[in-house]
């Protein structure tokens, strides 16, 4: 099956198709960056640590797909904002919903369980379970 196509037929997978906007490791920490307000370019390097050209063209790349607005201010001292569009506001609730997936999953074992819980009850998969003799 092509990596663009939907499971259930030829039409193109909307979850592939958003990724390649916005699934780059770059351009998933600018959005989410910048969910906090409008940042300068230097805030945004700094914030981010990205390096300049890298940030650069993930700016650019984002601007052009309406993610992110620019806007230059000409008094001194020049400098240049970006800010999320309504198009890029509307991916917070998708980070909230990363955050707690994260929250609950990252750290868990292969089956799901959580390790601190697996932890404390010495390794044994079935709570209140005795030990073999």
């Amino acid at each position: 099956m092509p990596p663009d196509s939907h499971p259930t037929g030829d039409e193109p997978c909307l979850v592939i198709d958003s990724l390649e906007q916005i699934g780059s490791q770059w351009r998933l920490i600018v959005l989410h960056d910048l969910q906090g307000g409008e940042k300068r370019f230097n805030e945004l390097r700094r914030s981010t640590d990205a390096s300049s050209r890298t940030l650069s063209r993930v700016l650019d790349d984002l601007q052009e797909l309406g993610f992110v607005n620019r806007r230059l201010e000409e008094d001194a001292p020049v400098a240049t904002f970006y800010s999320l569009t309504p198009k890029g506001r509307s991916l917070c609730p998708v980070f909230d919903e990363i955050e707690a997936w994260a929250d609950q999953w990252l750290h868990a074992t292969p089956t799901g369980e959580d390790p601190a819980a697996v932890a404390a009850d010495g390794g044994d998969s079935e709570a209140g379970s005795e030990p073999a003799e």
